[in-house]
């Protein structure tokens, strides 16, 4: 017999996890009964990236949809725990309360924290006490691999600078790119292509070092560059076009002139 959640006017987290657990229950639905913490791990990634495309468009509306997104991610990944035995939604949210009280001793405990950088500090040294790490190493191995390539180089890179294990200012990051890109060509002559994409990978480390010193954050300035090159590209494509260019039969310096001039409009 189904259950009726069409009654009420205003659902609450208690009703979200209900819904979760009938959806999983025998009698529920066939799709979501099917699902595992791997299955629908990509899901979670996906809801998180368009919580955060909902706030650089300022979209107070989309956001609220997103984060809602989000919060049937966590209840479902606990529905599963909660079958198993594990834990339950209770236990997550005694867990996050204990754990920003503990990492919070300079608002519920005597330590003193009078700005935001000292706050961060504060939060950093509870978190490494608490998480047992001894090391810089064991630090950077707590950044974790899935995240995106430029946000985890990143992550290290900075903690790397806390052990003092760092330039003293731009000009050796800069000097040490160019040192990586000369590598780079010398791969390339060799025609070794596993050293290529080592040394490839080195250049991009390099440039996010850079990054660092610039007060710059890598992921959102290459997320900026890219989407400034669509704008361009999409204004390349259409003034070839009026002028009966077609893009794949035309030479490249016809296109660069297209590309500066589309730099030019844009810029206006």
């Amino acid at each position: 017999m189904a259950v009726d959640f069409n009654y009420k006017q205003k659902y609450n987290i208690n009703d979200l996890i209900s819904i979760v657990k009938l959806l999983r229950a025998p009698g529920g639905c066939p799709w979501d009964r099917e699902q595992t913490h791997s299955s629908i791990k990509k899901n979670f990634i996906e809801e998180t990236y368009e919580v955060i495309e909902a706030i650089n468009k300022g979209s107070t509306e989309g956001l609220r949809e997103e984060l809602g997104d989000i919060l049937l991610q966590v209840a479902l990944h606990t529905e599963m725990e909660r079958e198993s035995g594990s834990f339950d939604f209770d236990d997550v949210c005694d867990d996050i309360c204990k754990k920003l009280i503990v990492r919070h001793p300079h608002v519920f405990s005597d330590v003193q924290a009078d700005d935001a950088a000292s706050a961060l500090i504060s939060w950093d040294e509870v978190k490494q006490k608490t998480k047992g790490i001894k090391s810089f190493s064991e630090s950077m191995l707590h950044v974790p691999a899935e995240l995106p390539a430029l946000m985890r180089a990143q992550k290290i890179q900075a903690r790397a600078a806390k052990s003092g294990f760092d330039w003293d200012d731009s000009r050796g990051a800069f000097d040490k790119l160019y040192e990586e890109i000369n590598e780079l060509k010398n791969a390339m002559s060799d025609s070794n292509q596993s050293e290529i994409e080592a040394e490839f990978g080195d250049v991009l480390f390099s440039c996010v070092n850079i990054s660092r010193f610039l007060n710059v954050d890598s992921e959102e300035a290459l997320t900026s560059s890219t989407d400034k090159f669509i704008s361009r590209f999409q204004l390349v494509e259409q003034m070839a076009r009026e002028k009966g260019i077609s893009m794949k039969d035309a030479d490249i310096e016809e296109l660069d002139l297209l590309w500066n001039r589309a730099k030019e409009i844009l810029a206006d």
